[in-house]
């Protein structure tokens, strides 16, 4: 840590002893937590302390940092751009955070500077770099787009092979008239040969008018992925899928489901540069436990699915079993 100062006729002396204690009790502390820090007299632009990783930052090997000012460390519209917000700053009794762009080495790098002043004279800076954080953050961009554009491909492929296969265009399912028709021929296999099967609805969180085309396209990817040739799964409208399990009891349906909503809490799901994530809803009922007709088993599944979402969503809730 420097603790001295340059002033006008050249000749060093120390530190203001307003300054003084906070430039020694600051140092290594800060330094460890990766942030920088400086004290620049107001007068004349010139820091009068700073820390030595200031001195890498400005790539001061021999000269230091203490004694120079913005001018000579940077160019001329860097320097006057933390001038103007310098001088705002010493108007205030608050802190004031910043982002800057310096060029150093013949490199843009990106800094967050959090100024106070100390005193009338004195301003205090802590210097966060945030250059490989942007890079980053440049980089997941860049990679959202490339998983955006895959997607669409693949639906488009999709789209082109499901045309006139009675299934939905956007995810791939059966049509709700075909499922309906489906769940009633498990119905009446169930009955004649006294056995279970599971009904699931599931809903996209967020809501009917928040949901994304690229979201239901995921889900139907994942639906089709996780369902057997025995299984049958349809999106029933904007919101809400549905999946039939065939032969399949109320607690092994559950676990399926569970696994099914950690892989969509784990998904991509990549439109205009950003994930929109996939978070779902899930309401397991069974025929005959919970439900003995078509319309009260969906109606049982609707209901274990509204309480998923009453509970805060991303979760899979089961319908109750009926009685006598």
């Amino acid at each position: 840590m420097t603790e001295s100062s340059v002033p006008d006729d050249g000749n060093p002396r120390p530190i203001d002893p307003a300054v003084e204690p906070l430039a020694r009790h600051m140092g290594e502390a800060i330094e460890a937590l990766g942030v920088h820090w400086s004290v620049k007299q107001m007068s004349n632009g010139q820091y009068v302390a700073a820390s030595a990783g200031l001195d890498r930052v400005f790539e001061r090997w021999e000269s230091k940092v203490v004694g120079s000012s913005d001018n000579e460390l940077m160019r001329p519209d860097e320097a006057a751009a933390m001038r103007r917000v310098e001088l705002q700053v010493m108007g205030q009794d608050a802190a004031q955070a910043n982002d800057h762009r310096i060029e150093l080495g013949g490199k843009r790098r990106d800094f967050t500077l959090v100024r106070r002043a100390l005193d009338e004279r004195h301003l205090l800076t802590l210097w966060w770099e945030r250059s490989h954080e942007r890079q980053r953050e440049s980089q997941l961009h860049k990679a959202l787009a490339q998983i955006e554009q895959h997607q669409g491909e693949m639906e488009v492929l999709r789209r082109e092979v499901q045309q006139g296969s009675g299934r939905d265009e956007a995810s791939g399912l059966q049509l709700r008239r075909l499922f309906d028709e489906v769940l009633q021929r498990e119905i009446d296999l169930s009955t004649r040969e006294h056995r279970e099967f599971s009904l699931v609805l599931i809903a996209i969180d967020g809501g009917a008018a928040n949901i994304q085309t690229v979201q239901r396209e995921a889900l139907g990817r994942l639906l089709r992925a996780n369902t057997r040739a025995m299984d049958a799964a349809c999106q029933i409208d904007n919101e809400c899928f549905g999946v039939l399990l065939s032969g399949v009891g109320l607690a092994t349906a559950h676990a399926r489901m569970e696994h099914l909503r950690r892989q969509c809490a784990q998904q991509i799901v990549a439109a205009q540069g950003r994930d929109l994530g996939l978070s779902v809803s899930m309401g397991v009922a069974s025929f005959p436990h919970t439900a003995g007709s078509q319309a009260e088993l969906l109606q049982a599944a609707e209901q274990a699915m509204r309480q998923a979402q009453r509970r805060g969503c991303n979760q899979v809730a089961l319908a109750a079993i009926a009685l006598g």
